[in-house]
């Protein structure tokens, strides 16, 4: 399971070090696979839950249109990364440039996968959803009753 957060900084070719904690598991020439997450980061999954999440994908209708639209533009988005022998990935500059990434990040774990984040964006982000964190874990448990 993927936690914590992580403040780094890409260098000059997009090469971006995997937090210790984050790689637990993954070895030189591990697969990562990065695609387009939510509220404008980049999602990060090895190899085990990118299977899961495309056996995910695989049980959603494509007869419906927001289910192909869905699908479309996450898996398009799908790039396989290798980690390289210090454990670093290197992010294309055209997936830096798509989702507006500069060379400050933070790199956040989301339980099955992590996020790389502009830093100023996860800054504003995090100062917005902090605003209702308790309205939001709130919410959630009435979902459960």
């Amino acid at each position: 399971m993927y936690f914590g957060s992580y403040e780094h900084t890409l260098d000059d070719k997009g090469r971006l070090m995997i937090p210790r904690r984050l790689k637990e598991g993954l070895s030189e020439g591990s697969a990562l696979y990065i695609m387009k997450g939510f509220e404008g980061c980049i999602a990060v999954y090895n190899e085990s839950e990118f299977e899961k999440l495309t056996k995910e994908c695989s049980q959603i209708s494509f007869n419906k249109k927001n289910s192909r639209t869905y699908l479309r533009i996450m898996l398009s988005s799908v790039t396989e990364l290798n980690v390289d022998k210090v454990g670093r990935i290197q992010i294309p500059s055209a997936t830096l440039s798509k989702y507006q990434i500069g060379k400050q990040v933070m790199i956040i774990g989301v339980g099955d996968h992590f996020e790389i984040w502009d830093l100023n964006r996860f800054n504003k982000y995090q100062d917005e959803a902090n605003e209702n964190f308790e309205a939001i874990a709130e919410s959630l448990d009435s979902q459960d009753e």
